[in-house]
């Protein structure tokens, strides 16, 4: 709705540092109770993620107790729902602190991977929108025993307009990151956009990619498998 009304749109992304083995696995077991979980479900998490121990036998040996966390991992089925478990009162808090403040961002998260987004006619007003932002919820991650990695950081605008633009870089110096220079084309989870809000860049780049394949597949043509013996 806002691109309709001709303004344009700023991206901030940034990461969260060894962000599954930093979760606090006791403030978890909390959310858990928080959101009405039977008892039996939060004592079984409780004592799946934290303070699990063995002893190894072999025949008369029997070693000491050794510490077997198995905590959340980034492969395991069940970590996306520990993951929403997690962020949900911090996405909370969050929300109000930027409403308080009066900062109108958006944020999208996919896993470890989070999106600022600002939307204005002007892109030094969005780049002010999202220092802001970024530094509230720097603060607010490190309360929560998160680090944001800030070297990790990008910054991308999008514009409807169809001449050449040169948007302003995002400094982040003051807060502990680095100076954010725009790129002309931005790789984000698997798509490349480019700054007009259009996907030619990525075709152009997996139509060349597919082209690549098929001629490797050319190569092998000739090549002849092994037989494989009778059954």
């Amino acid at each position: 709705m806002k691109w309709v009304k001709n303004l344009s749109t700023s991206i901030l992304t940034f990461n969260i540092a060894q962000f599954f083995p930093s979760l606090n696995y006791h403030l978890l077991t909390l959310i858990l109770g928080k959101a009405d979980f039977d008892s039996c479900v939060i004592k079984f998490f409780s004592n799946y993620l934290v303070g699990r121990k063995t002893q190894y036998f072999w025949n008369s040996f029997s070693s000491s107790y050794f510490n077997v966390n198995v905590g959340v991992g980034q492969d395991s089925a069940i970590s996306p729902i520990f993951l929403a478990l997690h962020l949900a009162p911090f996405l909370h808090i969050l929300e109000n602190q930027l409403k308080n403040l009066n900062i109108p961002v958006s944020i999208l998260s996919f896993v470890d991977d989070r999106l600022l987004v600002a939307q204005s006619k002007s892109f030094h007003f969005s780049n002010s929108l999202l220092f802001c932002s970024y530094n509230v919820i720097s603060n607010l991650f490190s309360k929560f025993g998160l680090l944001v990695k800030h070297l990790k950081a990008e910054v991308f605008h999008f514009t409807r307009s169809h001449s050449t633009f040169n948007p302003p870089s995002l400094n982040l110096s003051s807060i502990g990151g680095p100076i954010l220079h725009p790129k002309e084309f931005w790789k984000y989870l698997g798509f490349i956009f480019d700054k007009k809000l259009s996907f030619c860049q990525h075709i152009n780049f997996y139509f060349n990619k597919a082209i690549l394949t098929v001629k490797c597949m050319k190569i092998l043509e000739n090549s002849v498998s092994p037989e494989m013996p009778p059954l």
